[in-house]
């Protein structure tokens, strides 16, 4: 499938329509259209509040052409999880012939800080459905706080930069490898940066049945302070860098779906986005230096769990 294959499927599926109110640049409706478009089967959306349930939902409208559930921050993993069950309940007394996928969608407030623990129960559980997570380093619909997904060094309303501190102190949680632990059937790490990699993981995910996780960098230009039109070339230096490796995990095995020809420095990344413009200052460029070895370590990790698994 090439690009422009895809964006008519996307087009022609019409799972999530305009008039929705993100903000320009913002990758979500890309996500969110893409991922729903990966199956023909009827799918139901447990959609965590974050900035795609508010932009998305404004009252009385809509945006979302599926059945579709508001969920608070904590709880979308235990709705969908509810929901698949009495589909399963109703399927098995001849009630419901359709063939029906289960899918979440969450940012990374929703996934790496408070839905958690819901979502490790619905691992742990073996329900059928796919679990979105759109990262976008912090909880961008209530002003940008610091999220455990927000990396070391960015400068937050919660973490401001200054003259006594660079940034969030902590290295942002490893929510992918987290969700590996549980043993599910598959898990995968994609970005909007490369669609058609997006794509083949959520048509992987429906077409597997137990728990899947798609964790997709999601830059937000407002968290970024960048130009709106930057957002995919931000997403694919994440990439470039390794920063954001595109990878999957099934049945015990790692693959690494994109290596960069040749290596990149984090600068090139940070250097579009001004919540990491402190880190040019020569006080700071240590951090840059650990972040860059961080990074490295996190790489050559992932390439050794690749070789061990095969």
């Amino acid at each position: 499938m090439n690009d422009k294959e895809l964006a008519e499927k996307i087009f022609l599926k019409k799972r999530l329509v305009p008039g929705h109110g993100t903000c320009s640049g913002c990758p979500i409706p890309i996500i969110a259209r893409t991922c729903l478009s990966a199956t023909n089967d009827p799918v139901v959306v447990s959609n965590a509040t974050s900035c795609s349930e508010v932009t998305t939902t404004s009252f009385p409208f809509t945006s979302w052409n599926v059945p579709w559930i508001h969920s608070v921050f904590a709880n979308s993993a235990a709705t969908i999880s509810g929901v698949e069950r009495a589909y399963f309940s109703l399927k098995k007394k001849g009630k419901i012939k359709d063939n029906v996928k289960f899918m979440v969608f969450a940012g990374d407030g929703g996934s790496y800080d408070i839905g958690l623990q819901s979502l490790s129960g619905a691992i742990e559980r073996g329900h059928d459905f796919v679990y979105v997570c759109y990262q976008n380093e912090g909880y961008m619909n209530t002003g940008n706080q610091r999220s455990s997904a927000t990396e070391r060094g960015t400068s937050t309303t919660t973490t401001p930069s200054g003259k006594m501190s660079f940034g969030k102190q902590e290295y942002r949680k490893n929510f992918t490898e987290i969700c590996i632990a549980h043993n599910p059937a598959y898990v995968a790490q994609a970005s909007v940066g490369d669609l058609i990699d997006l794509h083949t993981k959520m048509e992987k995910a429906f077409s597997i049945k137990g728990p899947k996780i798609i964790n997709v960098f999601s830059p937000c230009p407002t968290n970024m302070k960048c130009p709106s039109n930057l957002s995919i070339k931000v997403a694919q230096l994440a990439t470039e860098t390794n920063f954001w490796p595109l990878y999957e995990y099934e049945n015990g095995k790692y693959t690494i779906n994109y290596k960069p020809s040749k290596k990149v420095p984090i600068d090139e990344f940070f250097k579009y986005q001004t919540k990491y413009s402190h880190l040019f200052k020569q006080e700071n460029k240590y951090v840059l230096k650990e972040l860059q070895e961080h990074i490295d370590k996190e790489w050559k990790d992932l390439i050794n769990k690749e070789k061990s698994s095969k």
